[in-house]
């Protein structure tokens, strides 16, 4: 059976969406993971979780890269390795090299690096003539550089670390005392959450006013295939925490060419020619800007409002990109007759007040309407945050519309329905 090398991966849904593609894909697969106490063991209902139904869970130091290609090439000597994959932001550069080092179908790994360093993003881009916002580099240490750098990016402006994901710790400044707060906040978090040392500098990035977008996208032998455009939104206590999103992108026809094509200008600057690519960028006054390139498919159940209106399973393509398969391409219409939707949005349920929750109110209702694809809601007793980044959901719901426009306002209308009941509240 051919046999797929997974590496590490997110616990949220890809956690579960990318094993199920690799189910799907009718391939066998082994889990590599430094700690395997990260990821549960079953899900809700109690079955066993789609991370513990490979093969083997292999137990390796996978933030040491050698460390880790070293447990790939055993795994390969044993059972014969055909593909390596993760869907976990801090492993992409060492899954590039596992499938460099083994032979195997991947992307240039240098290209990885960059596009998961959002400081040597931005230089590679500026380097090919690709316009973004102002933008400089500094250490967090050096209060004297830090507001050097603030003020020739100019105010407002974004403090952003350059290796974490999720909205982490990214602020809007309009003020060096702003600024001097965020990096003080940023400077307390010198380990990421998977155990890794955090790079030492912070980037300064020009405020860009318009809406938010990511363009979807996969890459094999360097040709680009882009499925299309997701339309963003954001909130939350920082303005920057991801609040919903719609497929397709409710965009002129205009505007949704110039966002693709400025997508695929920057994956081919940074040089990408591989795998699954989640491109996200504001529309300005002055035209596109990219905000950052993710060699990966997309959180946050994009990947699932796009298989529901097109039939593409992203993560089943980065399956098959893996293994150095043609992805398949989906009938025009479902093979049962029933006509997909033509628009389809999940809207995340998003605290504003850290405590422990008591009950969400109203979440029945939601997951019995009739546009509800799927939800999910975190149960009572559970401990949360406020809405800083995409970390701290409350829960989510996906909604669909034979509309082409429509999934998105039902899907705010019906997440807008639940209220929540705290037990304990905490300061902020």
């Amino acid at each position: 059976m051919t046999h797929l090398l997974l590496v590490e991966s997110w616990v949220g849904a890809m956690g579960t969406l990318l094993p199920r593609a690799v189910a799907d894909a009718g391939v066998e697969f082994t889990f590599l993971t430094r700690r395997p106490e990260h990821y549960p063991e079953s899900l809700p209902d109690g079955s066993p979780h789609p991370l513990r139904r490979g093969r083997a869970v292999v137990t390796a130091e996978t933030n040491d890269p050698i460390a880790a290609v070293d447990a790939a090439r055993r795994i390969h000597a044993d059972e014969p390795i055909t593909g390596v994959l993760t869907s976990c932001d801090y492993y992409l550069p060492t899954t590039a090299r596992i499938a460099r080092e083994v032979e195997l179908p991947g992307p240039e790994p240098e290209a990885v690096e960059i596009a998961c360093d959002k400081s040597r993003t931005r230089a590679t881009l500026d380097r090919m003539g690709i316009p973004g916002p102002r933008h400089a580099t500094a250490p967090v240490a050096d209060p004297a550089q830090l507001r050097a750098a603030a003020e020739a990016v100019g105010y407002p402006l974004v403090v952003k670390p350059t290796d974490l994901c999720a909205g982490m710790f990214v602020r809007r400044a309009d003020d060096w005392p702003t600024v001097e707060d965020a990096v003080d906040e940023l400077r307390g978090f010198a380990v990421n959450a998977r155990g890794q040392q955090r790079s030492p500098v912070v980037l300064l990035e020009e405020f860009l006013d318009g809406r938010e977008f990511s363009v979807e996208s996969w890459i094999r032998q360097g040709d680009i295939h882009t499925v299309g455009v997701t339309d963003k939104s954001l909130g939350g206590v920082s303005g920057f925490v991801e609040t919903g999103h719609m497929f397709p992108a409710d965009l002129a026809a205009g505007d949704r060419a110039v966002l693709v094509a400025t997508a695929e200008a920057a994956i081919g600057a940074i040089g990408l020619d591989h795998g699954v690519v989640h491109t996200e960028l504001r529309l300005t006054a002055a035209g596109p800007r990219i905000i950052e390139i993710n060699p990966r498919p997309a959180g946050n159940q994009i990947t699932e409002l796009i298989r529901l209106v097109t039939g593409i399973d992203l993560p089943r393509v980065a399956v098959e990109l893996a293994l150095g398969r043609e992805p398949a391409t989906p009938a025009s219409e479902p093979e049962d007759g029933v006509a997909r939707p033509r628009s389809a949005a999940v809207r995340m349920l998003v605290p504003d007040e850290a405590g422990i929750v008591a009950e969400l109110h109203g979440v029945d209702a939601v997951a019995a309407h009739p546009a509800v694809a799927s939800s999910a809601f975190k149960a009572p007793g559970h401990h949360t945050g406020a809405g800083v980044d995409n970390n701290s959901y409350l829960g989510s719901a996906i909604v669909v519309s034979p509309d082409l426009a429509g999934a998105r306002p039902l899907a705010e209308e019906l997440l807008s329905s639940i209220s929540v009941t705290y037990s304990e509240v905490s300061a902020r």
